[in-house]
């Protein structure tokens, strides 16, 4: 298991309900969660071994969010 975190753009529930679809169907996730209360808006992803962060990165601009992986 690998926990990758992001700081994002991703600052409310509809972010979140926009960027779940495209998070969702990427291949290596296990879980994702993004903590809106903090100021960077980190992501966290726990995916098992493959999955890389410019996968992520990706499929969050495919939607139109950031992410700067820390």
């Amino acid at each position: 298991m690998e926990t990758l975190k992001f700081k994002t753009n991703i600052k409310c529930g509809g972010c979140i309900a926009a960027v779940t679809p495209a998070l969702n169907t990427l291949k290596g996730i296990d879980k994702w969660d993004v903590d809106t209360a903090n100021p960077d808006k980190v992501l966290t992803v726990e995916s098992h071994e493959g999955l890389t962060p410019c996968e992520v990165i990706t499929a969050l601009k495919t939607k139109g969010y950031i992410a700067e992986k820390i």
